[in-house]
């Protein structure tokens, strides 16, 4: 029994002028098979990612759901969640950076008006941008201004993911008289943005994450989204999708790296390489202590998978519902995430950890590279803890409590 890379997810409803699912998943393999025969190497290196990034636009997965009458591929979210799994798969550093620019580059659909985010899809198509930055909230916040003719953006964003590389940042902004939080397009090479790419994590470290200065940089009124307010006379049910939306990309790349380590594992162990099978006759594929151990980390990536499913299909049932869509069942929506959240943060790293000791003492050898998967995913799971997610789905357990508005870091 193989380990599953991708989710199975509903087919999209709505018909499809794009290449189709079949096309995306076949490129996203093809794209993670050559992510994959280098991914050691490249991590260890800690290059900047401009070549993956690359890898990612020759393949059209930049512009995967951009609407196909705009340019794009015309793709649904059940299949860009799919390609993201695949990629973390091969490269978790990558898988987030994909992820992360799915995200920002949809949250237009989420936040601005309809024309406003049409034209934004034409230009990101037409230009084939890579979006980094973040919309989750920050201590201290970013300011934006009114001035005539538009407004200023002021202030630090801490760390966030692929700003090194970003043709577009997207970043969460505070207007100055209201205090209202705001999606807000910059581009990164205007004058008074400064990208500070002295991150320094032990993992992820190919996801072109850095801070950000903004030193009164203009801003168009266009490139103002929308409000991120959590007041329900401000956000919709259908633009709140936007945090399970987003968090779902976090779910989806966990179970890829727990996915991509364990298919790693299982090379290795097929190789008779494992250090468990010395004093057992029939060699690695036989021995019981690493059969065990395989089945209960299959056991527990396919439970959290399936949970997963659940998840992805409530959140495309929510968009495919649109305007319908109301807060309980947006509520229903975010606290199945959350527990998939909660059930990929496990898996991911129970099976990252533990891959190392089934491969034993060898696993430690810096060229095998077994260790970039734990690392990576003690450094995701840092920057996105699963504790206030499981407070979220208690309360809603108990009390009925609809979950808060987050939005992914």
């Amino acid at each position: 029994m193989g380990v599953a890379i991708a989710p199975s997810g509903p087919a999209s409803q709505a018909a499809r002028t794009g290449p189709g699912r079949a096309h995306w998943l076949r490129v996203a393999r093809e794209t993670a098979d050559d992510l994959a025969t280098d991914a050691a190497a490249r991590e260890q290196a800690g290059k900047v990612p401009f070549d993956e990034v690359s890898r990612l636009r020759e393949a059209g997965l930049l512009t995967l759901l951009v609407p196909a009458g705009s340019g794009g591929g015309g793709a649904d979210w059940p299949t860009a969640y799919a390609v993201v799994r695949g990629i973390a798969a091969a490269d978790g550093a990558i898988g987030q950076l994909l992820g992360c620019h799915y995200f920002l580059t949809w949250s237009a659909r989420f936040l601005a008006t309809p024309s406003q985010a049409d034209e934004l899809g034409r230009r990101c198509a037409a230009r084939q941008w890579f979006w980094g930055g973040g919309l989750a909230g920050q201590e201290f916040p970013l300011t934006l201004s009114k001035v005539r003719g538009g407004h200023v953006l002021n202030g630090r964003q801490t760390y966030s993911t692929g700003v090194l590389v970003a043709d577009r940042l997207a970043v969460r902004a505070v207007r100055a008289d209201t205090g209202e939080p705001l999606a807000v397009v910059v581009d990164p090479d205007h004058p008074g943005v400064d990208v500070d790419g002295g991150a320094d994590t032990f993992g992820q470290r190919l996801a072109a994450g850095g801070c950000v200065e903004f030193d009164a940089v203009p801003v168009a009124a266009e490139d103002v989204l929308g409000s991120l307010s959590a007041d329900d006379d401000d956000l919709s049910p259908l633009a709140a999708l936007a945090s399970p939306v987003g968090r779902l990309l976090s779910v989806q790349l966990r179970l890829g790296m727990a996915e991509g380590v364990l298919a790693e594992a299982r090379e290795y162990s097929r190789a008779d390489r494992s250090s468990w099978h010395s004093a057992w006759p029939g060699g690695a594929s036989q021995d019981p202590q690493v059969l065990a151990a395989y089945g209960e980390l299959t056991v527990l990536t396919r439970s959290a998978s399936a949970l997963t499913d659940q998840a992805l299909e409530a959140v495309h049932g929510g968009l495919t519902r649109g305007e319908d869509l109301t807060y309980d069942e947006y509520a229903d929506i975010s606290v199945l995430v959350a527990m998939a959240e909660a059930a990929s943060s496990r898996a991911a790293q129970e099976s990252t950890a533990r891959a190392l000791d089934i491969v034993g003492a060898r696993s430690a050898s810096a060229r095998l590279g077994f260790d970039r998967f734990w690392r990576n995913t003690r450094t995701q799971t840092l920057y996105e803890p699963v504790a206030h997610r499981l407070r979220d789905v208690g309360d809603y357990f108990l009390n009925g409590a609809h979950p808060p508005f987050v939005l992914p870091a």
